[in-house]
C-alpha cells in the first residue's frame, strides 16, 4: 500500500467504526418513546428493546439503522473502493467494534446482531444476511441460549461462505474467502463471543417442545 493508501485505510477505519458507534435505538428510544431503553428487557442499547419498549414502527427503523451502519461503510469500502485482502477486513469488523463498545454510551455499547447483518450485506447483498439470517431464526426457535443460536447462526454461515462458489450470489461478486471472508468472520466472532460471553456459559438446550420423550396431554 503506498502513503496515500495507508492513510485512505486509516480514514476508513475511522469513519466505519463512528457509523457502527452511533446508537439509534437509544436515540429513537429518547425522542419517540420518552424512555431509555437500556431499562427495558435485557438492558441491551438495541433495536429488540426499541420493539419491547412498546414501539413496533419505531423498533423496524431502529433495526433498519443498526443495519446500515454496518452495511454503508463496508460497502463503500468494497464497491466503491474496491478495497480488498486484509484492509477490507479490517473495515468489516469497525462497525461491529463501534456499535459493542459505543464511545457514545461510555463504551458499553450493544450485542451487536443487527449490525453484523448490516456488514454481510456491505460485502455479499443478499446472500449472507438471507443464509445468516435464516439459520439464527431457526437457531433461536430451537434453543433456549440466544447466544448459543447466534454462534449456531454463525457456524452456519461460515460453512455457507466455504462450501458455495464465489459467483454463487449471481449480482455481485463475493470477495475472497481466505483474505477477506474468513478473517472478517473471525474477528467479528470474537466480538460477538465476547458480547454474549454471559450467554455462552449457559448449556445450550432445546426448547421444551423439541425435546425427546413423551408430552403431557391436554386435559
Amino acid at each position: 500500500m503506498t502513503s496515500t493508501s495507508w492513510g485512505m485505510w486509516a480514514i476508513l477505519l475511522f469513519v466505519a467504526f463512528l457509523s457502527g458507534s452511533l446508537p439509534f435505538s437509544v436515540w429513537i428510544g429518547r425522542w419517540g418513546l420518552k424512555r431509555d431503553i437500556r431499562g427495558v428487557g435485557d438492558h441491551n442499547p438495541g433495536a429488540t428493546n426499541v420493539f419491547r419498549a412498546g414501539g413496533k414502527g419505531l423498533g423496524a427503523l431502529a433495526l433498519l439503522l443498526d443495519i446500515l451502519k454496518g452495511a454503508i461503510p463496508v460497502g463503500v469500502a468494497y464497491f466503491g473502493l474496491d478495497l480488498s485482502g486484509w484492509p477490507l477486513a479490517t473495515i468489516c469488523w469497525m462497525p461491529v467494534l463501534g456499535h459493542a463498545f459505543s464511545p457514545f454510551l461510555g463504551f458499553q455499547g450493544g450485542k451487536a446482531v443487527a449490525v453484523t447483518g448490516g456488514i454481510w450485506i456491505g460485502l455479499t447483498a443478499w446472500e449472507g444476511i438471507t443464509v445468516g439470517g435464516v439459520a439464527l431464526l431457526l437457531f433461536f426457535a430451537l434453543l433456549t441460549v440466544d447466544g448459543w443460536a447466534l454462534m449456531g447462526a454463525q457456524a452456519v454461515l461460515l460453512s455457507y461462505f466455504a462450501l458455495t462458489p464465489d459467483s454463487f450470489n449471481g449480482l455481485v461478486q463475493r470477495p475472497d474467502f481466505v483474505s477477506v471472508i474468513l478473517p472478517a468472520w473471525l474477528g467479528i466472532v470474537a466480538i460477538l463471543i465476547y458480547k454474549h460471553r454471559h450467554d455462552l456459559t449457559q448449556r445450550p438446550d432445546l426448547r421444551p417442545k423439541w425435546r425427546p420423550g413423551p408430552r403431557r396431554r391436554a386435559p
